[in-house]
């Protein structure tokens, strides 16, 4: 593994805030902004998705309504999580110096037992109401995101974007699992699916900010390995994408609309990320490989819930 040396969070990074304003104080706003909503709101979609998929559109409400209520409980204590561990570093970052931990508006200890009672209710919740598999995903995805991630890779590594992108591809999986009680072949294509798209989505930002990712300290592949070997390295996880509505299709999981619009998607990134090399403004192609692949994703689940298979 690529690494660069970064020392982990310590007890100092605590009393290393910068004041709060007087009269400035915690509001439940600020309880909310530390669960990452937009990564909540795109997840429980995919989440959504492979509970639709397995259920073939018949679905169990209650069971639905746990394995979200579970599934956006566990995210959310993974984001706080990744908040509490990573105060020092937000404070290097214009983006993230006005967050609650760097401001001082909230303690650290505040936050971390924020983040336990989220995780302890999320993962009871799953493994009450959806079974054993929900709730071992559940676990997968917050000891990969928050252990495995924040603490260890995002530090140390360029593998950091690659790794955790399996904790990112938990939600459909949990979904899957939660309706149809076992891993097979939907799984874990809704799986690769989603971790193959995160890689590309997430460097087309690190390329964007790639200075300030680089003054913070952060390994990101952009700032050890430079801005044209991350554009090769974007390409091998989206042909990697290309089977995938094929394969959706094929084993009956969704019909030819899916296939027909999900393979045009696929193609459209591919052709946008391999117009990267050629050029030269990389800001303004970094934005548009970006944009598209949060529309990819969201037109792509939208689509694979319509046309899903009745069983």
């Amino acid at each position: 593994m690529d690494r660069i040396s970064y020392s982990a969070p310590s007890e100092s990074a605590a009393l290393s805030v910068r004041p709060t304003p007087p009269g400035e104080t915690a509001t439940w706003k600020d309880f909310i902004a530390l669960t990452k909503p937009g990564i909540l709101r795109s997840n429980l979609i995919a989440a959504f998705a492979g509970f639709w998929v397995a259920s073939g559109w018949h679905l169990q409400y209650v069971n639905l309504i746990l394995m979200l209520l579970g599934t956006v409980l566990v995210m959310a204590s993974s984001c706080v999580f990744n908040n509490y561990f990573d105060r020092d570093l937000d404070m290097k970052m214009a983006r993230t110096q006005n967050r609650v931990l760097p401001t001082g508006k909230m303690s650290p200890k505040t936050v971390l037992w924020y983040a336990i009672i989220l995780g302890v209710l999320g993962l009871s919740v799953l493994f009450i109401g959806n079974g054993l598999l929900a709730g071992v995903f559940g676990i997968v995805g917050m000891l990969v995101y928050v252990v495995v991630y924040t603490l260890w890779l995002k530090r140390s590594s360029t593998w950091s974007t690659s790794v955790g992108a399996i904790s990112g591809a938990m939600p459909p999986v949990i979904g899957y699992v939660a309706a149809a009680g076992k891993v097979d072949l939907g799984a874990i294509l809704l799986f690769a699916m989603l971790f193959l798209w995160q890689p590309p989505h997430f460097w087309a930002l690190g390329i964007r900010r790639v200075e300030e990712y680089r003054a913070a300290g952060f390994p990101l592949l952009p700032v050890v390995k430079g801005i044209p070997r991350t554009k090769l390295q974007m390409i091998p996880y989206l042909i990697l994408l290309l089977p995938i509505p094929v394969l959706m299709y094929v084993y009956d999981y969704t019909g030819i609309w899916f296939l027909i619009i999900g393979e045009l998607l696929s193609v459209s990134w591919l052709l946008m990320a391999l117009k990267g090399f050629r050029s030269q403004e990389n800001d303004a192609w970094a934005k548009r490989v970006f944009l598209f692949s949060i529309n990819y994703l969201t037109v792509s689940m939208i689509v694979m819930i319509l046309d899903t298979v009745r069983l």
